[in-house]
């Protein structure tokens, strides 16, 4: 993981974020197969994010990505607008 750059660590960490979150429903729903891999891959993403507070300590950066336009920020826009 120490050969990966900043943006690849936070790309795989964010999927493995992605994965738990799909694994904890499916053991919520009585599906106890997962275990093990659930425990591993929060693992593996501590590991991830040690790395990426080490880099970040280092100063390595990433390069910034443009930031998406949100919802919210239309909707907020048209009710401004709107009078009753």
């Amino acid at each position: 993981m120490h050969g990966l750059d900043v943006a690849e660590l936070q790309r795989q960490a964010q999927d493995a974020q992605d994965q738990l979150f799909r694994l904890r429903f499916q053991m919520g729903m009585g599906q106890m197969e997962g275990l093990k891999k659930f425990r591993n891959l929060k693992k593996d993403r501590a590991r991830m994010l040690t790395v990426l507070a080490e880099k970040h300590a280092a100063g390595e950066t990433a390069a910034p990505a443009p930031a998406p336009k949100s919802p919210k920020s239309e909707k907020s826009k048209t009710r401004k607008t709107r009078k009753k």
